[in-house]
């Protein structure tokens, strides 16, 4: 099968639609410890729309979109199991976060994401971890599907007849 047949027997899954987001330029970080999102000032807002989490295999991506045209503005890829690379979350506040933005080339920016309400960004953060877990559970099936042979109920049935009327 081709990369390109492989791609379009893939389903994309939503796993989350905000309808109205704030992206800001934000400062370099100062310290190891972490982002703040006080420190970005309303001035440094350079967009807003809507964000979409999207789900494909064990890949999940954060696409930033215009609201009226759905035109791309950004996209950041989360790796499995490496969360904390790409969503960094903001240490003064529940509803902002870093966002890792790729360009595919090797050339990155890290910019601000502001939700209006905290459980929009409450309810981002559950899509991403449901995303890990979903991931996770698909590693351990096709691991477990690895280890043992499945035998047919009807075949297993006879077996144990077979097995039980031999001890008689």
């Amino acid at each position: 099968m081709s990369f390109e047949e492989e791609e379009k027997e893939t389903f994309e899954h939503t796993l989350l639609v905000v309808r109205e987001v704030s992206v800001y330029k934000i400062p370099p970080r100062t310290t190891s410890g972490g982002y703040k999102c006080g420190e970005w000032l309303q001035s440094d807002k350079i967009w807003s729309g809507r964000l979409r989490v999207v789900s494909c295999k064990d890949r999940c991506e954060i696409r930033l979109e215009d609201s009226n045209s759905g035109d791309l503005f950004a996209a950041c890829f989360v790796d499995p199991g490496r969360r904390e690379n790409s969503v960094e979350p903001s240490l003064d506040s529940s509803r902002y976060f870093v966002l890792r933005i790729d360009d595919g080339r090797g050339k990155y920016a890290f910019i601000g994401l502001g939700f209006a309400e905290r459980n929009e960004a409450f309810d981002f953060n559950v899509a991403l971890s449901d995303h890990e877990k979903y991931v996770r559970r698909e590693k351990e099936k096709e691991s477990e599907s690895n280890d043992h042979i499945d035998i047919h109920p009807a075949v297993n049935h006879r077996l144990k007849v077979d097995q039980f009327a031999r001890k008689l």
